[in-house]
């Protein structure tokens, strides 16, 4: 017969197995995640030298200037209000798609899914400089508008450009996180809502849009980071006239060679990111 052996030697050899595989990822994110951010952490304590150089000494001076400078704290605001409202506009367009995919048959689902999924093999530096062919004042909107008789609208060089791109960019993420949520939609429900004699818009905000909450909110936590922590699009369609937290934290770093304010900025960033998600985790749990 065979021993049934030591529960606890069991335990403690599963355990064992576990650390195991679970220690070189670890390592990895440690040293690829947890160190560069603990190193910006530091910097963003040190004093700014002339050249570029970064002062052994430790000061709050970095911190004291975000907080009472008002050019960050409108850099601030409007990044988190941009990236908002981009995610209000990219839930907007990508829902009635991903609901329509999610409800596709056969071959024509497998088409739709590749037209979704296929503007994320194009860099999105090609993309931005679509839409600045699409949006400039010569482009195609613009040229279109004058062909009727219309007068040009400013387009691109503003926010106005940098919300239209950044929108269509991040449609495939949006789109791709609600098609994972819509796993607990059971078109049973919606038949039998509309068989009690519900109308389609009271089946679609009853049934359709609560059992698709989760997916919602993951596709708006989603895009709200991406879109704070964009840099190529708002650098190219807003011209360098939009300050973002993103573009200002190119600037401090590679034009002016502040690196501790660049740092601060960062930290500033990972900070927004830690409450977005803080805010995901209290909605899922208020869902569930």
């Amino acid at each position: 017969m065979k021993s049934s052996g030591n529960p606890e030697v069991s335990k403690a050899k599963r355990y064992g197995v576990i650390t195991a595989l679970l220690l070189p990822i670890v390592l990895v994110n440690a040293a690829v995640f947890l160190v560069p951010i603990i190193n910006l952490l530091r910097i963003s304590f040190n004093e700014a030298l002339p050249g570029g150089g970064i002062g052994p000494g430790f000061t709050f001076e970095n911190w004291v200037k975000l907080v009472q400078d008002p050019f960050y704290m409108e850099a601030l605001l409007r990044s988190v209000g941009v990236s908002l409202l981009i995610t209000f506009l990219t839930l907007l367009c990508s829902y009635p798609i991903a609901l329509y995919l999610h409800r596709a048959q056969g071959t024509w689902r497998t088409i739709l899914f590749v037209l979704v999924i296929s503007p994320l093999l194009t860099s999105a530096v090609v993309r931005t400089y679509g839409w600045v062919a699409v949006l400039a004042d010569t482009g195609l909107i613009n040229s279109a508008l004058g062909a009727v008789g219309i007068t040009p609208l400013r387009l691109i060089y503003n926010q106005t450009g940098i919300v239209i791109g950044l929108t269509e960019i991040l449609m495939p993420y949006m789109i791709l996180a609600l098609l994972a949520g819509f796993g607990r939609l059971d078109p049973r429900c919606e038949e039998a809502a509309l068989t009690l004699g519900a109308r389609p818009i009271q089946a679609f905000w009853r049934i359709i849009v609560p059992l698709t909450a989760p997916g919602i909110a993951l596709g708006c936590l989603l895009c709200f980071v991406l879109a704070v922590s964009s840099f190529i699009t708002p650098r190219i369609l807003g011209g360098g006239r939009v300050f973002l937290l993103a573009t200002e934290i190119y600037d401090q770093a590679i034009v002016t060679l502040n690196w501790p304010a660049a740092g601060t900025l960062s930290i500033l960033v990972l900070i927004i990111f830690g409450l977005a998600l803080v805010v995901y985790t209290r909605a899922i749990r208020a869902l569930d």
